[in-house]
Order: structure tokens, then C-alpha cells, then sequence
């Protein structure tokens, strides 16, 4: 599988780009997980957005955020993967690449995330360690990790 990664910031999104977006997390994060909460937080605007292709199919997707925009440190959120393209790496692929965008953008320095707590263990495997004990976000248990 050769997975392309894009990096843009919100207004130079294509509106097909933001469509797909969208639906890819509302797939995840709304039916899959059962969760209603409103997704759309408006912090589209202030992140930068990582896309990540099959070919013309988004099948991977994150938010990228600069010191103080999430938390205090920079930040990675939204991260999900296209349920079709699970138990391929592709979810590896992303975290590589959305470390390495911020890193580009920003220079080395801490990474915080809120994880669902059933993906610890992925999120060590990048580097992340717990800073927090399990808390509910939208009645799904999660946890704050770094990575320094």
C-alpha cells in the first residue's frame, strides 16, 4: 500500500477535501464509536490537517495544533483511520506522519494528546507516555499522554 500524506492548513482545503474529512470522522467518531457530540468544535480553523490517501480515498486523517491552541503544548488530535483500512499499519503510518509534520512546522518539543483508553498501548509504541488518570470525554474513557 503506498500511502500519500498531505499537510494544509484549514483555508487551503478543498471543499471535496473537507467533505471527506468530515465523513471520515463522523464514520469513526459519531456511528462506530455511538457517541453523539458535535465534532465540529471550531478548532478546524487553528489546526492544521493531515490527510492521508490510497490513491484518490482518504482513508486516514489528524489534526495537527501549535503550543496553546489544544493544550498548552502542541498536539495532536482526531486521529482516526478508515474502518475498511484498520490492521494494515496505516494508523502507524499516520502518527508517523503527523509527529513529523509538527516537528517540521514547529521544532522538537512536546507532543500532549487525549487518547481513548483502549489505544494506550498504540500511543506508547509512538513515544507517549500517561500523565493522567482515565477521565470521560464525550462518556469515552481517555487519558492524557506526552511525548517529550
Amino acid at each position: 500500500m503506498a500511502l500519500a500524506f498531505k499537510i494544509k492548513r484549514f483555508n487551503e482545503l478543498s471543499l471535496d477535501e473537507l467533505y471527506e474529512s468530515l465523513k471520515l470522522r463522523s464514520i469513526v467518531f459519531v456511528v462506530e464509536q455511538n457517541c453523539v457530540y458535535l465534532d465540529i468544535d471550531s478548532k478546524d480553523q487553528k489546526a492544521r490537517h493531515v490527510l492521508g490517501y490510497e490513491g484518490d480515498t482518504l482513508i486516514a486523517y489528524a489534526r495537527l495544533f501549535a503550543p496553546g491552541d489544544y493544550f498548552p503544548e502542541t498536539s495532536i488530535g482526531r486521529v482516526v483511520v478508515h474502518p475498511d483500512f484498520r490492521g494494515i499499519q496505516v494508523g502507524h503510518a499516520l502518527m508517523k506522519a503527523a509527529m513529523a509534520g509538527l516537528y517540521d512546522l514547529m521544532g522538537p518539543q512536546p507532543i500532549t494528546i487525549s487518547a481513548q483508553c483502549y489505544l494506550e498501548k498504540f500511543y506508547e509504541s509512538h513515544g507517549f507516555e500517561s500523565i493522567s488518570e482515565p477521565y470521560l470525554e464525550d462518556d469515552i474513557p481517555h487519558v492524557r499522554m506526552r511525548k517529550n
